[in-house]
């Protein structure tokens, strides 16, 4: 065996989408090998983790006293260090099946607005986690190189990527920014406002789970061709006890209504701001749409409404980001010329 090759066997280069919701990490040559929720559970007596991922994730709300499960990121950056650097230590090494002596070259997407403190904060985290160099590049350009669009193209790609923490928007050209903006409205605030609404409407309190079910299930961002509804249970306010009832996708559309108007007033913003010459290309290819957020009901008819513009869904929104920073990995070249760092 070479020393090439057998370099190779422990350092593994790794791109990952370290996402307020969920992390995916991709393996060159090997595609995505992990997609986990952000989470850590710890105990809070003990200072003990017990779980991360998937396995944090089935313990929220559910946990005991002493057990807290913890999101280490906030609107797309690092909330709490610690918690952050335990959660990409489990996830490099579940993702090299717990090898020990891997020390992996990483290209991570952040939003666009990130603070020099916030990236410093995602290296510092990240080579904690024993990875021997890291490359941070920004979410909306990779996000459009993960569905598809030329970017390296003298011509105006527009993509949308609505994650769980941020909704970052991105006029690319050239394999450039020519416009971008981080808005810190997305998948976890909308879930915040449907919460928000069937406790002040309703007199019900439910958990993050049931929040993100209902807007999944029946939420939308425009009138749909069919009224849905949802049954919902959770704890009655005034007597304290368990309680169901029935949601009607018209008012999770108005409990969604002030986070929509956000985006797409973000999205109006960008036109507004992209060069005449780059107009015209993105009115022939439309807007491009990433991210879980993006898979809310009639979105992109909202979009196509307001803005007058089409409006595509990526082929696979949910991993545009993971899959673009992958890209990254295997062009080097290209890697040098977006990296933030």
């Amino acid at each position: 065996m070479t020393y090439r090759s057998l370099f190779r066997m422990f350092s593994s280069d790794l791109a990952i989408d370290l996402g307020t919701a969920n992390t995916l990490v991709y393996i060159a040559g090997k595609g995505i090998v992990l997609d986990e929720p952000s989470i850590v559970a710890v105990n809070r007596q003990t200072g003990e983790i017990v779980g991360c991922g998937a396995e944090a994730r089935e313990m929220l709300g559910r946990t005991p006293a002493n057990v807290t499960a913890i999101k280490p990121l906030r609107d797309g950056v690092i909330a709490d260090f610690k918690m952050a650097e335990h959660m990409l230590t489990y996830f490099i090494k579940k993702a090299h099946k717990r090898k020990k002596l891997v020390h992996p070259r990483i290209v991570i997407g952040v939003p666009s607005e990130t603070t020099e403190v916030e990236k410093r904060a995602v290296l510092d985290s990240t080579y904690r986690a024993k990875a021997s160099e890291v490359h941070l590049v920004e979410q909306a350009m990779v996000a459009a190189l993960g569905a598809g669009l030329p970017i390296t193209e003298p011509s105006g790609n527009m993509v949308v990527d609505i994650g769980g923490g941020t909704t970052d928007i991105a006029i690319i050209s050239l394999s450039g920014i020519v416009y971008s903006r981080s808005l810190r409205t997305a998948g976890n605030q909308m879930d915040d406002a449907v919460a928000e609404y069937v406790k002040r409407k309703h007199g019900l309190l439910i958990g993050e789970r049931t929040a993100e079910k209902v807007k999944m299930e029946i939420g939308s961002a425009y009138r749909l061709d069919k009224p849905l509804t949802l049954c919902v249970k959770g704890r009655d306010l005034v007597h304290g006890l368990p309680k169901a009832i029935t949601l009607q996708d018209d008012e999770i559309r108005e409990a969604l209504s002030d986070c929509v108007g956000a985006i797409v007033g973000a999205v109006r913003l960008a036109l507004e701001n992209t060069p005449p010459e780059l107009s015209g290309d993105i009115s022939e290819r439309g807007i491009i749409l990433t991210g879980g957020g993006s898979l809310l009901k009639n979105l992109d008819e909202r979009i196509r409404v307001e803005t007058g513009m089409p409006v595509l869904l990526a082929d696979e929104p949910l991993a545009s980001v993971v899959l673009g920073t992958g890209k990254m990995l295997e062009d080097f070249k290209l890697l040098r010329k977006m990296s933030l760092n």
